[in-house]
């Protein structure tokens, strides 16, 4: 199991080496959304905002923990076990400053230095609608990320080859994430101190989720987190960049006139097929990256809306969560809405990812409106009424009839992880019953 696990990872740094050549070849892929049919015929040109010149604004972001004190005996990197020391050390990172134990550390890649071996988009490429539906199917899975008002698509057949987009919206960065592995969509603020971070994929594993690296400090980050686990930033949380993952269609027709990322990434992969057939369909993560008892509450690969606050995280199990289609909560003392609907298919599932099982989505939301909290019933066709004012809302949280037409909610701080992974980051959280 740890060799063909390996081979996946050696598999994704092959494949952007290898001489097929992305966007040559449409087979596999799902039909062409009708929305998007109907918005134009002629995709616009490639639009790429990495490229602007202007600078950054770095007066947001995340502060620096100084909660963390250095250990002082010893050496640290002794704690790790021999395949995650043996990658690490060329690394330039403070191992004395960590918030984990260095010993749940494994290695996803080998090499004198993986870093990147995944390799990251750091000069991202997108286009509209049109452009995406020329090889995007309408069911399709992507990271939905919303900063004002410019809103893009990150589809998870380019994401599960990449896992870190280093992105700009404006002048704020952001680094729009995905892991595999724990199915766990993000996005951060890049920015820390003042400073702007480029992250990217460290080849090192903890309980099975993605450790990402920053180039400023090489500090390790935890993606489900957002948290530096090890290094000069240990402590420090990344501002979280509310994502939800949805379908293209959906997307396509709730923004017509967003962007979607591109596939002239810059490397010679062909997307849409995905490197990790079958994963989904198992009984449990790979267990030389998940050494923990697995929780036998809900299937370990089930997933499930896990949602977060200052005081809080919750789970919703999508079995749960659809048989009623919307929950109204309260998380952390913050009201919180909770839908489940769509036909979003599994970017784990078949070698396909256009043609895998739907799964849905499940998205949650902040369901207070010019200081009223509204409670939502599903209606059944993935639209969803609320009782203070009787609108009618779509999925992903905007009222298309009522009094309250062409208002959005806010998404809030959430992600659709598997339920291992939940249950082994937060083993002592509320889990939604459905009472």
């Amino acid at each position: 199991m740890r060799l063909l696990v390996l081979l996946i990872g050696l598999g994704l740094f092959a494949s952007a080496c290898s001489s097929d050549t992305g966007g040559a070849d449409n087979s596999g892929v799902g039909p062409v959304p009708e929305t998007a049919e109907a918005i134009e015929t002629e995709p616009a040109p490639l639009v790429s905002p990495t490229e602007t010149a202007e600078p950054f604004d770095l007066s947001g972001g995340a502060s620096s923990s100084d909660a963390v004190v250095p250990r002082t005996t010893g050496d640290a990197r002794d704690q790790l076990g021999l395949d995650a020391a043996s990658i690490s050390e060329r690394w330039n990172t403070d191992w004395s400053r960590a918030t984990v134990p260095l010993s749940e550390f494994a290695a996803g890649l080998r090499g004198s230095d993986p870093r990147d071996g995944i390799p990251p988009i750091d000069a991202p490429k997108f286009e509209d609608v049109a452009g995406a539906a020329q090889w995007l199917g309408a069911d399709e899975p992507g990271a939905l990320v919303t900063v004002g008002d410019d809103v893009r698509f990150y589809p998870l057949s380019i994401l599960t080859r990449h896992e870190i987009v280093n992105d700009r919206f404006g002048d704020v960065p952001v680094a729009v994430t995905f892991c595999p592995l724990c199915n766990t969509a993000l996005a951060f603020d890049r920015r820390v101190d003042g400073q702007v971070l480029r992250f990217g994929v460290s080849g090192l594993l903890r309980k099975s989720d993605l450790v990402m690296w920053d180039d400023v400090t090489e500090s390790l980050w935890q993606q489900i987190t957002g948290e530096a686990v090890v290094g000069t930033l240990a402590g420090t949380e990344l501002e979280v960049v509310p994502t939800s993952i949805v379908s293209f269609a959906d997307f396509a027709e709730a923004h017509p006139d967003g962007l979607s990322l591109a596939r002239d990434t810059g490397f010679r992969i062909t997307y849409g097929a995905n490197p990790y057939v079958g994963y989904s369909s198992q009984n449990g993560p790979f267990g030389s990256f998940f050494q923990d008892a697995l929780d036998p509450r809900f299937p370990a690969l089930e997933r499930v809306v896990a949602v977060t606050t200052v005081d809080e995280v919750v789970a919703y199990p999508f079995s749960v969560i659809a048989e009623v289609g919307a929950v109204n909560d309260v998380v952390g003392g913050q009201p919180t809405v909770v839908f489940w609907g769509g036909t979003t298919t599994d970017a784990l599932d078949r070698s396909s990812i256009a043609d895998s099982q739907q799964i849905g989505s499940g998205i949650a939301y902040d369901p207070t409106v010019d200081g009223q909290t509204l409670t939502f019933t599903a209606n059944g066709d993935d639209t969803y009424t609320d009782a203070e004012t009787g609108s009618t809302w779509n999925l992903l949280g905007r009222a298309v009839a009522g009094d309250l037409a062409g208002r959005q909610l806010a998404t809030a701080n959430h992600r659709n992880e598997f339920w291992f992974a939940f249950a082994g980051f937060f083993p002592d959280a509320r889990v939604y019953d459905g009472s």
